[in-house]
């Protein structure tokens, strides 16, 4: 028999950024893939992920090179970036992942999903600026985990848990994992795939071979490459957030904050209803 194909797509988080590796990266995907093959036969691993990828990107560029290179398993985690551009469409991103899961899942491949945290609480925004990001993030789970049941996929709840409030989980971005926190994520999806029957090898140890960041360290990534960051989303997003604080502020103030959560799960719905086969009844 062949040895197992992975492909991975998505973001920065699959690319492996705050997981060093030498001069670039490795990442939770990396280590997930020496536990998917034996030491007779090691997996055949190919990461597409770029950082900086939005569903658009995956659907577009990522899928069809990963198409031609035929996985057993694939791994689909992506939808932050698109929660911090002024372009979100809730039913933009549930079309394109339908579109993406659905080529795979046809070819027989075993794709990987998961939902994740919110990147306002995880930078610690004010609730103004934090609730509207956390509420698309939201938006973008829900459709996450409802494409994944539909396509049969193997889905990791990353979105809660004891591992988002745990420090050496995180690299000095506050966004990314750390070492820890990628051995985490690979552990975790090793133990579902081991579960369906897809993992064959050794899970990949849980434990960092290097410390985590320094609160020193963290306070200059933020005052050098941090502020670069925060100056390429702001010129895009900080304009449309502003807006959406100054919304939810008004909402809050006059006790309506109900209605902005009733009005996106109204958008997930419609978004989810609009990928409903013809043939299927509403009601389903």
């Amino acid at each position: 028999m062949r040895p197992v194909r992975f492909v991975a797509l998505g973001d920065s988080l699959t690319e492996g950024v705050g997981d060093p590796l030498g001069d670039g990266w490795r990442g939770w995907a990396a280590l997930l893939a020496e536990g998917l093959g034996t030491a007779g036969a090691p997996a055949e691993f190919r990461n597409l992920a770029v950082s900086g990828a939005q569903t658009r990107d995956v659907l577009e560029r990522q899928t069809p090179d990963a198409l031609e290179l035929e996985p057993d398993v694939v791994s689909v985690v992506v939808g932050v970036n698109d929660t911090l551009r002024c372009t979100f469409d809730i039913h933009a991103v549930a079309s394109r992942l339908d579109a993406v899961y659905a080529r795979f899942a046809d070819r027989g491949t075993t794709v990987l999903t998961a939902c994740l945290p919110d990147p306002g609480a995880m930078l610690g925004l004010p609730g103004a600026l934090a609730r509207p990001l956390a509420r698309r993030q939201r938006a973008v789970n829900t459709v996450v985990h409802a494409l994944s049941e539909r396509y049969g996929a193997v889905h990791l709840h990353a979105a809660e848990g004891a591992w988002l409030t745990d420090r050496a989980m995180w690299s000095a971005d506050r966004l990314h994992p750390g070492e820890r926190g990628h051995r985490q994520l690979a552990v975790r999806f090793h133990a579902l795939l081991a579960a369906e029957g897809v993992a064959t090898g050794t899970a990949p140890p849980a434990e960092p071979e290097l410390p985590p960041p320094t609160r020193s360290a963290s306070l200059l990534w933020l005052a050098t490459a941090g502020t670069g960051w925060v100056a390429r989303r702001c010129t895009d997003l900080l304009p449309q957030l502003l807006t959406l604080a100054a919304d939810e502020m008004r909402h809050r103030a006059r006790g309506t904050s109900a209605r902005l959560d009733l009005r996106a799960s109204h958008a997930v719905a419609q978004a989810l209803a609009a990928l409903t086969p013809a043939d299927q009844p509403e009601a389903a």
